[in-house]
């Protein structure tokens, strides 16, 4: 279950055995990327205006959860979704 977030048609999914920095994935509509949650910087590929403006939106607002998601997806224990926006 990577996906833990999803609102607007923007899904955010954490895989395991990841590497750092810390990061999750973004798809929108046919667009990936990957951001990372300390800085919001995107690490690879892109997404629209919109979307990279909303996800940014919603990084800001859960980023202690996602480091805390970070952390359990690294140990193999089952990470809880996190709210999209509304």
């Amino acid at each position: 279950m990577p996906t833990i977030s999803q609102f607007y048609g923007i899904y955010i999914l954490l895989y395991p055995r990841e590497h750092n920095p810390p990061h999750f994935h973004v798809r929108y509509s046919g667009f990936k990327a990957s951001v990372n949650i300390r800085n919001g910087e995107i690490l690879a590929g892109k997404l629209p205006i919109k979307a990279r403006s909303l996800t940014e939106e919603w990084r800001l607002i859960h980023q202690k959860e996602l480091l805390q998601a970070w952390d359990m997806m690294l140990k193999f224990e089952k990470v809880k979704k996190i709210p999209g926006l509304e």
